[in-house]
């Protein structure tokens, strides 16, 4: 049998993928204050251009107005997404 010539599989279309938790810098609510940094949500939508996250926390646009469905919309390659960093656990102190 002869062998079929190899074909790099295609690269994916996105990075994220429906479910992805990921950290994104963006104002919001903490501890009843309003303040900008990074926020954890989920990724809800994507297609080959943006991503869509759903918070849990209120999230406002740049210009003020608090997204009712707390839902953001980032390009793919936008540097205010990324996966999410891992939290350093405090050292439990020995008695």
């Amino acid at each position: 049998m002869t062998s079929a010539p190899f074909m790099r599989p295609p690269a994916p279309d996105s990075e994220y993928e429906v479910g992805d938790i990921v950290e994104v810098f963006c104002d919001h609510d903490r501890k009843g204050e309003r303040v900008r940094g990074w926020l954890r949500g989920i990724v809800v939508q994507t297609d080959p251009k943006m991503v869509a996250v759903q918070f849990r926390a209120n999230v406002y646009l740049t210009d003020g107005w608090m997204v009712p469905d707390h839902i953001l919309w980032y390009p793919q390659a936008s540097t205010q997404i990324r996966k999410p960093r891992k939290r350093q656990d405090t050292p439990v102190e020995e008695k």
